[in-house]
Order: C-alpha cells, then sequence, then structure tokens
C-alpha cells in the first residue's frame, strides 16, 4: 500500500513569526491563520482560523523568556490535538531551560525534563529541534525528537572566511567536543578556555590550554547568554597573541548587557543563528537563517523520509 501523504499546515507562535515565515517561503507554502488573544489579565488563548483536521500540523515556537512562549507553545499543541490534527510536530529552534539538564546541586529542578514532559503531555507527537545544549536531551522525550545540526550552517560560511591560520577553540570544557567535531571539517587544531566560575553569569577565573599565537581563532559554543565568557575568552585569547578571535553560538539568547559587552570586546565578529530574534541590530554581529534547514528536516518528516542527509556538510 503506497505511504499517504497528509496535508502541511504550517504556524507559527509570537516568538518565532519572523524565522516561521521564512521557514514557509522556503517550504513553498503560507503560514496557516492562526490567532493567539491575551484576555486583560494575561492569559493566553491559540485560536486557529481554518481547519486542521487531518492535516499535519508543524507549530514553530522557539522557547526563550518570557515563560508566555513556552506556554503559548503548550496551548497551540492542545488547541491543535482538540481540532483533530493528524501529527502534531513542535519546531522548538531553541530549546529553553536545556542548561537545567542535571542535578549539578542539591534540591534543585531538571527543568528540560519537565519542559519535554509538558510538550509530550500537551500532545506533540514529535519535536524538532536544534543543538540542544546537552545531546542527551533527545532521552528526557518518549516521543521521537529531531536535532538538527547547525554546523552544516556555518562550517560553509567559515571555510568563505578564508582564514589563513585557522585554529578551532572552545570558550569552557563542557563545550570541548562540539569544538572538535568543528575541527575535523577543517583539519585544524583545537585550544580550550578553562574557566572556573564563582556562581552562574559570573567567572572568577579563565586559562587557555593549548596555543594561540599568531593563529585566528573561531570559538564555538551553542548558547551565548550574557556574552561573559565569550568577552573574557576573546581577551585572554588576544593577549596571549591571536591574530584574530572570532565566536560561533547557534543561539543568541543575549540577555543583559550582553550586546555592550560584544561591543566593546576583543571579538571581531558574533556569528549566529535565527533561532531566536534579536532585539537589535549590531555591527559585530552577523545572523545565518536556519530557515531552508527547517523547511527540508519538515518535508521529510510529512513524507517518511530520513533527515540524516541534513546532517552532511558540503
Amino acid at each position: 500500500m503506497p505511504l499517504q501523504f497528509n496535508p502541511v499546515e504550517l504556524f507559527s507562535g509570537s516568538g518565532s513569526t519572523e524565522l516561521a515565515a521564512k521557514i514557509a517561503k522556503e517550504y513553498g507554502k503560507e503560514l496557516g491563520k492562526l490567532t493567539v488573544s491575551r484576555f486583560s489579565d494575561g492569559e493566553i488563548q491559540p485560536f486557529y482560523n481554518q481547519s486542521i483536521r487531518g492535516s499535519d500540523v508543524f507549530l514553530v515556537q522557539s522557547t526563550n523568556q518570557p515563560i508566555d512562549h513556552l506556554f503559548e507553545l503548550l496551548l497551540m499543541i492542545d488547541a491543535a490535538k482538540r481540532a483533530s490534527a493528524h501529527y502534531i510536530t513542535a519546531v522548538v529552534p531553541y530549546f529553553g531551560y536545556a542548561r537545567q539538564d542535571r542535578k549539578d546541586k542539591p534540591r534543585v529542578a531538571i527543568g528540560a525534563k519537565m519542559i519535554a514532559n509538558l510538550i509530550t503531555a500537551a500532545g506533540a507527537h514529535r519535536i524538532m529541534t536544534m543543538d540542544l545544549h546537552a545531546a542527551q536531551i533527545q532521552g528526557f522525550f518518549d516521543i521521537p525528537v529531531d536535532h538538527l545540526d547547525a554546523s552544516v550552517i556555518f562550517v560553509p560560511h567559515i571555510k568563505s572566511l578564508d582564514l589563513p591560520n585557522l585554529t578551532i577553540a572552545s570558550p569552557d570544557m563542557g563545550g570541548s567536543y562540539r569544538a572538535r567535531t568543528f575541527a575535523k571539517f577543517f583539519n585544524a587544531e583545537v585550544v580550550i578556555c578553562d574557566k572556573q566560575r564563582k556562581r552562574a553569569n559570573e567567572i572568577e577565573s579563565m586559562s587557555i590550554i593549548g596555543d594561540v599565537s599568531d593563529q585566528d581563532i573561531v570559538l564555538i559554543d551553542d548558547i551565548c547568554d550574557t556574552a561573559g565568557t565569550l568577552s573574557k575568552a576573546a581577551q585572554l585569547i588576544m593577549d596571549s597573541g591571536a591574530n584574530s578571535v572570532r565566536a560561533v553560538c547557534t543561539h543568541p539568547v543575549l540577555s543583559g548587557k550582553a550586546y555592550e559587552t560584544i561591543e566593546k570586546s576583543a571579538l571581531t565578529e558574533l556569528i549566529v543563528t535565527d533561532t531566536i530574534p534579536l532585539e537589535r541590530e549590531s555591527p559585530k554581529i552577523k545572523v545565518l537563517s536556519t530557515a531552508d534547514l527547517f523547511a527540508r528536516a519538515i518535508t521529510n518528516v510529512n513524507e517518511h523520509g530520513s533527515i540524516s542527509g541534513l546532517f552532511k556538510v558540503d
């Protein structure tokens, strides 16, 4: 019996409207009509302005702050389920709370697991995301997870820079595996910035493991939050004799004084994706789009195809 391809409908939450519109354009279909109402007390009520009965529904919403983004996504999933959608995929380009993936001290929550439970309980059949802070978060879900890799976007861009003495760097020990993965594409050396924290978002000390003298350094990370780590690492690298230093980060959280920190830093540029919309433009921040990658993944999911080909870097 031949495979049946259900009609596809793409919808966007209020936190990812620009990216969702780009994904829809790349996919070749207009975004579905969805109204998100807010009561005077702040309660959210999503409403589908069209029938989605029997459709494969893809709901695009990153779960960055404010927390309304997450709750809006949960309500969108529930509304789609009650409207008899055939298959519901939560497309979460940035999965918030991913840094709370373990108990690193007593009496704390494992936030990433709780969010996974909420998305599943709301009625999602599948989740599609990109560059989870810890890859093992996929195991927190009891539904299929399509974990897309932004390296297929970043590697060609880094190659286009044609840096003469390229060395890949990790801003901390935890990101060393990610840095080594990138380094393999360029046959480049890896250096690591070893940092010690006093508390969250506050660095006590940092040192470099490896030689950066006369090198063009590219720092690799998944999240740029306050930009404190990247700024400190960039300055330390330049003080150690590097020719230049850039940073590549998938998710531009950019909270607090992050924009000012980046613009005053030794970074030549910060290269990010559009999984989270920027609050403002910056001369040091370059944005690469993930829309084509998500559109191809949506096509493959709907047509029951493999997504493994999307991990291949040209």
